[in-house]
């Protein structure tokens, strides 16, 4: 079972979204540099459950149009598990996945998320808001075609 430290509404993570950011604990991938070191430990939190999540979702209803779980990648069919809850209950919600794996899991349905954020964090080479990271932020078609998102702003 995933469990989930905190949650935010964000307005940077996925580009034209206002999301809830689930800080989900147990993340495996350990990145040199990770500012967010107390997600490693996976009894961190609360349990993630079915209800937890959607209440949590209620609270916020259509002041949010995208949900992003922020790491989870202990568990990926779970993950994956809980986006299908969510567009059972809003189907026009939208969703997104930052996992710190370089690729998708094999059989992982990407299809049941609009966003998917890939790869380490290399604190020399920045996060998302820099040219040279080695992290991409992905729109999911309905095909499951991977469109790259760069996020940096050029001047």
């Amino acid at each position: 079972m995933l469990r989930c430290y905190n949650y935010d509404i964000v307005a940077s993570e996925i580009p034209d979204e206002i999301t809830l950011a689930l800080n989900i604990t147990g993340c495996p991938i350990h990145c040199e540099g990770c500012h967010s070191q107390w997600l490693w430990d996976a009894e961190a939190g609360e349990p993630l459950t079915d209800d937890t999540l959607l209440a949590i979702i209620d609270q916020y209803g259509f002041g949010i149009t995208c949900v992003a779980f922020m790491g989870g990648d202990n568990d990926p069919a779970e993950i994956a598990r809980l986006a299908e809850v969510v567009k059972a209950q809003w189907p026009e919600m939208r969703l997104g996945w930052y996992s710190g794996r370089d690729r998708l899991p094999d059989s992982f349905p990407a299809t049941r998320f609009n966003y998917i954020k890939l790869g380490p964090y290399i604190a020399r080479l920045g996060g998302l808001d820099k040219p040279t990271t080695n992290q991409r932020l992905y729109r999911i078609g309905p095909d499951g075609t991977m469109t790259h998102l760069p996020m940096y702003k050029q001047h």
